[in-house]
């Protein structure tokens, strides 16, 4: 566990592993794939074997705080942190390590974004995150650490800056289920992982400036929109999406894409001012297929670009 080849990220962290299928996109799950060829899981990862096969990790939980050099981390590779099989409380102690590690950037990535958002809105988790941090006495980085008997929590940042969220949408119809769950959770970062990407994905309802733009071709009226919009967003905290990644499907029996839906979201990003990483096209091993007409596409938010910077500094 630890360095990977996923081009978006420099680590994986798998505080828990196992998951089962909830849509198309997990037809050819590449972890499903290893945990069977390994022995890691004993059954395929239907809704049936999910009690056996997902299993927590607690001795895993503080990798990323032995880990000193900055780095972006995706968090269970090799499962779902909001899987149905894992409760609540140590959803807790995850989130409490990604609290109490700020030189890291966390990337949580999942197709249960219903429970993300209820997880995330329940009225006691910032003191449920918060007293985990105090309980485990978390050394490395930790805000309140040696913190007094009568601490409060007061200080914590439970929705820190280095906490990016994220869903995974193959297609219109998973856009459509999951987004608005996405965009009703409290995150500093909320990205889409469109991959693999199995149709077409319109995400103008999700971009309203895109929408509003695009709807007049003078350029006056365009630079006002777009202005006026961004200073709402401002004042909002944020944009709805803040990052899309898209990648077509790898290995034996892989679903070809169709390269004009790469294009789609390519420029509705640009349009929208999102950013927008292409990871790969389509294909049994398409490590080479990572440009798309030619070009790199390998944009990160904003926030990262402001933290990197202050790193050199």
């Amino acid at each position: 566990m630890g360095d990977t080849a996923i081009s978006w990220t420099d680590k994986v962290w798998n505080p828990t592993t196992g998951c089962s299928v909830v849509s198309p996109g997990c037809e050819h799950c590449y972890a499903e794939a290893l945990s069977l060829r390994h022995g890691w899981s004993k059954k395929p990862w239907t809704a049936i074997n999910a009690a056996e096969n997902v299993v927590l990790h607690p001795d895993r939980l503080d990798l990323p705080l032995r880990w000193r050099k900055p780095a972006r981390i995706f968090v269970n590779s090799m499962s779902d942190l909001f899987h149905e099989q894992i409760p609540d409380w140590f959803i807790d102690q995850v989130f409490a390590v990604m609290v109490s590690a700020p030189q890291h950037t966390f990337q949580v990535l999942t197709k249960r974004p219903a429970r993300m958002r209820d997880y995330l809105t329940a009225p006691d988790r910032e003191r449920d995150i918060s007293e985990q941090v105090c309980a485990s006495q978390m050394p490395v980085g930790c805000p309140l650490y040696k913190c007094s008997e009568d601490c409060e929590m007061d200080g914590i940042e439970w929705l820190a800056p280095n906490i990016w969220l994220g869903t995974s949408v193959e297609d219109q119809r998973r856009a459509d289920e999951r987004i608005p769950d996405l965009v009703a959770t409290p995150a500093a970062v909320r990205f889409l992982s469109c991959e693999p990407l199995l149709g077409q994905i319109d995400l103008t309802p999700w971009l309203p400036y895109y929408t509003a733009c695009g709807a007049s071709r003078d350029p006056e009226t365009v630079a006002a929109l777009d202005e006026l919009f961004r200073a709402v967003v401002k004042r909002m905290g944020g944009p709805g999406i803040d990052w899309v990644i898209d990648g077509g499907e790898s290995g034996p029996g892989f679903r070809a894409a169709n390269p004009d839906w790469f294009r789609s979201l390519r420029d509705q990003c640009a349009a929208a001012g999102i950013r927008y990483f292409h990871k790969q096209d389509s294909g049994l091993r398409p490590g080479k297929g990572t440009l798309l007409d030619g070009v790199e596409h390998h944009a990160f938010p904003e926030v990262a670009e402001r933290a990197a910077g202050e790193a050199v500094a």
